[in-house]
């Protein structure tokens, strides 16, 4: 059954219940006349007694409305065959049509009429007398049979409303008071009509009932079709039921979800689309390759199908961001002007000509070639020589940019190919993450402390950095997080290191070391004044104050307060001296002008260190050795000392494995040798040998304390002492050669501070002093010797 209202051209309706439900009856249809005019209707059928408002909106229509409300109100309505017939012609109508009468006419703004009509009596065209302006017709009154009181009939009215009103409590859009309306109908014949009227079947159906004489004939036919629609009704019901008894949370969520999205969409848009959006235009003036763009394409088409609450939107935005904010094949231009990246190197940095030089060659072959694989760089030195800075030198001299990359410390090998990005709070790897800071796929990336990575059970980061630092397969670098292959051939590698021993082989073997020496004690005057000066003023307000500190102040802070191959621990002191230069300022507005040496200790306090102590050493039984510790080369003691008892060594001072086998070596060799020194043999058998390295916090290893060991126990066999200011450094065999040892340039500068004057090396050891600057090393005597005679000849007093 329907109760909806639409024009005249889209006909369905709501039907009005007149006040009387039987004017239908008393209707005298004497006054009817013969000739009537006709309003055809698409879409619907009138009953007589039914009230029913109407949208007219044709011009016939129009015209035939006006006419009749002008006269005696009465017109008559009738079905269009065909509803999709816009201007119908005679054969387009039904011939059993209803007199109506025009209640009321409402002329609406668009210039069409609503009237409300209400039908009085059936009619039959006999003949179309008229087409135009609107059709008109001669008909012919049907007149209504009476209503039966038999009890059949009145069985099949009661029928009739039964199922009507079943239909009505089924059917959610038809309110519950039409069933009320339906139960206060007494006139069976009216019902017939308002229930025919109502019924949700086609028009030919309606037409049809209409058509029929016999009331009871009618009533049969309705009641089949109530119960067709009954049954339809139950089944929609049904249906209806299931489908929301099956929505679970997720359903329902779903259409809450679309239903927040159209509300989004009144209010300006979804957020999350526009995201999107920009994603996609972004993307679109990106130089990629064709896998990231093809992946990049299906992760924006998935992420379009997703709801911004799932767990996985997330991860696919991250994804894709990830892959918007890196470079690819975005690269910097190299500068090619040699002369100026050396003036900037120069600048920057005093000294590392090696390193200088290397650069320069490199931007050489890429000026000439074009395009090379970027050499993969060690810095390998003591701490505060200034490794990392001068990456970033690098960088400025060749136009890059620059990305340091901290490595000390890391265990995991999730921290350099990313974690996969289904796990919660995954991440891109340091590699990437670096190359997505610095917007460029060619920067210089300083891979600090390679040495000091870590490995345990959460892997190895140093074997995943195998392939980072493999020129023939990192232009193919994969990234778990990223899931594609990413370029990094053209990045400039540079890693910093303080010891070679903790690097894994295959790793170091990727490497090109450059080894860095320490600063000998002209080269810290030239960094102090370059630089240290500078910055230490600036940062402590005094960078407008005329005072000067001269080379030999200098010079005195850092042979009696620092003990260091770098300058960290000079500018700790430098900062010291401007600390205390600030206070003056600020509570006597004055400073002295020149600092002198005797204005440092009352700054610093008095030396730390002192180069009378190898004065007050001189004694039999000690040698003075060289050594190359992290942090740069330096001076030690060994002592040794002889007391009465069974033949043996000590051996104390915190000393490794190798330390205590080159004792045990040099001891061999002197028993073996005694006569040459002369010596009794007998000798060993009753004395113990006790041989002290002092620090004994300080572990100690290595053979390059071998001819000191043999010097300090033939020294203190024979009585004779060592000579004053004289240090050594060699390995020694039980053959007596002297094999040549590592670290020479920061042991030779380390014993210049310390103030010795002359030193004994291995003959092979020779090229290696000859590649200190001779400035460096001046009032030094250096001896190259074969074999342990040679040392024990040079070393020993008469």
């Amino acid at each position: 059954m329907s109760y909806r209202l639409k024009p005249e051209d889209d006909m369905d309706f709501l039907p009005i219940i007149p006040l009387n439900e039987n004017d239908g009856e008393i209707f005298d249809s004497t006054t009817v006349p013969e000739e009537l005019t006709l309003l055809p209707l698409r879409n619907t059928v009138l009953f007589p007694g039914v009230v029913l408002p109407i949208t007219v909106g044709r011009d016939k229509s129009i015209k035939a409305v006006n006419d009749a409300y002008k006269g005696d109100k009465l017109i008559g309505v009738i079905a269009q065959k065909d509803s999709n017939i816009e201007d119908p012609a005679v054969g387009d109508l039904e011939t059993i049509g209803t007199v109506a009468k025009i209640v009321k006419q409402i002329k609406m703004p668009d210039g069409g009429i609503t009237i409300i009509i209400q039908g009085k009596t059936r009619f039959e065209v006999e003949a179309v007398t008229s087409e135009e302006p609107y059709f008109k017709a001669k008909i012919k009154i049907l007149q209504e049979e009476e209503a039966s009181t038999e009890p059949d009939f009145i069985a099949y009215v009661d029928n009739i409303k039964d199922l009507a009103t079943d239909i009505i409590q089924l059917s959610p859009n038809i309110p519950s008071e039409a069933s009320v309306i339906l139960r206060n109908i007494e006139n069976p014949s009216f019902l017939i009509h308002f229930v025919s009227s109502n019924l949700n079947t086609d028009v030919k159906e309606k037409q049809r009932l209409l058509t029929i004489n016999s009331i009871g004939e009618r009533a049969d036919i309705l009641m089949q079709l109530l119960h067709k629609e009954l049954q339809f009704a139950e089944l929609k019901n049904k249906v209806t039921n299931k489908t929301k008894a099956e929505l679970d949370k997720q359903q329902r969520d779903y259409f809450l979800q679309q239903q927040l999205k159209s509300i989004k969409e009144e209010l300006g848009g979804d957020v999350n689309e526009r995201e999107v959006k920009e994603m996609q235009k972004k993307a679109e003036g990106k130089k990629w390759s064709a896998a990231a763009k093809e992946m990049f394409k299906k992760g924006a088409e998935k992420l379009e199908r997703m709801h911004p609450s799932t767990p996985d939107y997330s991860i696919v935005y991250n994804h894709l961001d990830l892959m918007l904010d890196l470079p690819w094949e975005d690269y910097t231009e190299d500068k090619y002007d040699l002369k100026k990246a050396k003036a900037i190197l120069d600048a920057d940095h005093y000294g590392m000509d090696k390193i200088k030089e290397r650069i320069l060659e490199y931007l050489a072959v890429l000026k000439l070639k074009g395009d090379m694989k970027s050499p993969i760089l060690c810095f390998f030195g003591p701490p505060g020589i200034g490794k990392t800075s001068l990456g970033k030198s690098i960088a400025n001299a060749i136009g890059r940019k620059y990305v340091r990359l901290s490595l000390g410390g890391i265990h995991d090998e999730s921290e350099i190919r990313g974690h996969r990005k289904t796990y919660i709070g995954a991440m891109p790897g340091r590699i990437v993450q670096s190359i997505r800071k610095v917007k460029s796929s060619n920067p210089v990336m300083i891979l600090d402390e390679i040495d000091k990575v870590g490995s345990d059970h959460r892997g190895d980061p140093s074997s995943a950095m195998l392939e980072v630092l493999d020129p023939e397969q990192n232009n193919t670098f994969y990234d778990n997080y990223l899931e594609l292959e990413y370029d990094l051939s053209k990045v400039l590698f540079i890693a910093t290191a303080n010891s070679l021993q903790t690097i894994q082989p295959a790793l170091r073997d990727r490497l090109e070391i450059i080894e860095l020496s320490g600063y000998a004690v002209e080269e810290k005057i030239e960094i102090a004044k370059r630089h240290l000066l500078p910055k230490q003023r600036e940062a402590h307000g005094l960078k407008d104050s005329k005072f000067k500190i001269n080379d030999k102040v200098i010079e005195k802070i850092i042979e009696d307060y620092t003990r260091e191959s770098g300058v960290r621990e000079l500018d700790r002191q430098l900062a010291s001296i401007m600390r205390n230069q600030a206070k003056q300022l600020a509570m006597k507005g004055t400073l002295k002008m020149n600092l002198t040496n005797a204005d440092i200790e009352r700054i610093l306090g008095r030396s730390r260190y002192s180069n009378e102590l190898y004065k007050t050493a001189n004694m039999a039984g000690v040698a003075v050795g060289l050594a190359y510790t992290y942090v740069g080369g330096d001076i030690l003691f060994i002592e040794t000392t002889l007391s009465d008892g069974k033949a043996d060594l000590k051996l104390t001072g915190n000393l490794g494995n190798v330390m205590k086998e080159s004792a045990s070596t040099a001891l061999s060799y002197l028993q073996a040798n005694a006569k040459r020194y002369g010596l009794e043999p007998g000798i060993f058998e009753k004395k113990t040998a006790h041989v002290h390295v002092p620090e004994g916090a300080v572990p100690k290893d290595g053979p390059s304390a071998g001819v000191t060991m043999l010097t300090a126990l033939t020294s203190a066999y024979t009585g004779r002492k060592v000579r004053p200011y004289l240090g050594m450094t060699g390995e020694i065999t039980l053959r007596g050669q002297v094999l040549p040892v590592g670290g020479i340039k920061e042991k030779v500068l380390a014993a210049k501070r310390a103030g010795l004057k002359e030193l004994i090396l291995c003959w092979q050891n020779e090229k290696d002093v000859q590649e200190i600057n001779p400035d460096y090393i001046k009032g030094v005597t250096f001896h190259f010797v074969k074999t342990m005679n040679q040392v024990l000849d040079l070393a020993l007093q008469d």
